[in-house]
């Protein structure tokens, strides 16, 4: 069985711990730092085999370096990030496998937010750690990638089973309504979710994991065939991928 825990830290950053039963093994993803992660390795007495990193940036492999020399565990990135990625050892490409005990974690290429952005899927655990490419209601700025880019990434994982639990990095989850409700103020779904975090994020609680399907009915980066966005983008005849890099223009200023 896999059990998965959330680690907020920094400001708005996600660390997640994912723990495989049977094996006794344990992979965190992005340690932004490596102090709340050691707190809760103790605390759960569980030893660390790996760290997998989305991506390059200091807030997601910060704690890398202090990890490996206190556990000696083995840290997994993008080969495209071999260069940038702390004391990384196994570089990984797209479709690649790994295991956490029994359970088979996939490695999706994801760029756009970054040329070296990769994503972690296991499966029989319906959980998707998508790094900065998908958020609950949003998805990753374009720092070294193209629109054309992230909007295939989207794709991809659009593939999956909308029952799909999606573990973004970041709790952006109230900005990133406000300004979905700016592009389709009439959607009910979206209305609906932006009160219950509201709620929640009046309460300090969490607003992710998120799921596919509440995504597909909520973030506008995926709808981009909604009537209603491409009415008030004034762009009812454009691609999908025009639409969609019009609504990251957007967001990029709102």
């Amino acid at each position: 069985m896999i059990q998965i825990q959330q680690i907020p830290v920094l400001q708005d950053n996600y660390i997640y711990l994912i723990h495989e039963t049977e094996s006794g093994e344990t992979a965190v993803v992005d340690p932004a730092e490596s102090e709340s992660v050691l707190t809760q390795l103790e605390r759960n007495q569980w030893s660390l085999k790996f760290i997998l990193n989305t991506h390059h940036h200091s807030d997601h492999v910060g704690g890398n370096q202090q990890l490996k020399a206190t556990t000696r565990c083995e840290i997994f990135g993008a080969v495209h990030d071999a260069q940038r990625i702390p004391e990384i050892d196994s570089p990984l490409k797209h479709n690649d496998t790994l295991y956490l005990g029994d359970y088979a974690i996939q490695v999706i290429e994801c760029f756009g937010h970054t040329l070296g952005h990769i994503a972690f899927y296991i499966p029989e655990a319906k959980a998707l750690f998508c790094g900065d490419t998908l958020f609950s209601m949003g998805c990753g700025r374009l720092f070294e990638g193209s629109a054309d880019q992230m909007w295939h990434s989207l794709q991809q994982f659009m593939q999956l089973p909308e029952s799909t639990l999606v573990y973004c990095a970041h709790e952006y989850s109230l900005a990133n309504a406000r300004f979905a409700l700016s592009v389709e103020p009439n959607n009910p779904q979206l209305q609906k979710t932006y009160l219950k975090i509201q709620t929640l994020r009046k309460q300090q609680k969490a607003t992710v994991p998120t799921t596919l399907k509440q995504e597909c009915l909520t973030n506008p980066f995926l709808r981009v065939n909604s009537p209603e966005i491409r009415k008030i983008l004034n762009m009812p005849n454009s691609s999908e991928l025009a639409v969609f890099t019009e609504l990251r223009h957007r967001k990029d200023s709102f």
